[in-house]
């Protein structure tokens, strides 16, 4: 609508139109709050997959070092009995 279809209205239709753009309004800021609400969680689960990520590569470098502490313990069990039946043998 033009400005001179505007100053052509009745009071009354231009409280109409002013009612009609308030409900407008509200209907679109209650959008915007409900994206903005949508847009934080999915900020929240990307932040948590970060997070996880990062956990599982902790995890994986506790296992790694886990793992080459058995082997070692293993290791030297094995030269432990060797060493036995080295000396048991002589």
């Amino acid at each position: 609508m033009n400005e001179k279809q505007l100053r052509k209205l009745r009071r009354t239709d231009l409280l109409d139109l002013l009612v009609s753009q308030a409900q407008e309004i509200e209907r679109l800021e209650a959008e915007v709050n409900s994206l903005r609400s949508a847009l934080d969680d999915k900020e929240i689960k990307i932040a948590k997959a970060g997070s996880i990520a990062e956990a599982a590569l902790e995890l994986n470098g506790i296992f790694e070092a886990a793992q080459k502490a058995a082997d070692q313990y293993l290791t030297n069990i094995q030269d432990l009995k060797n060493k036995e039946d080295r000396n048991f043998s002589s």
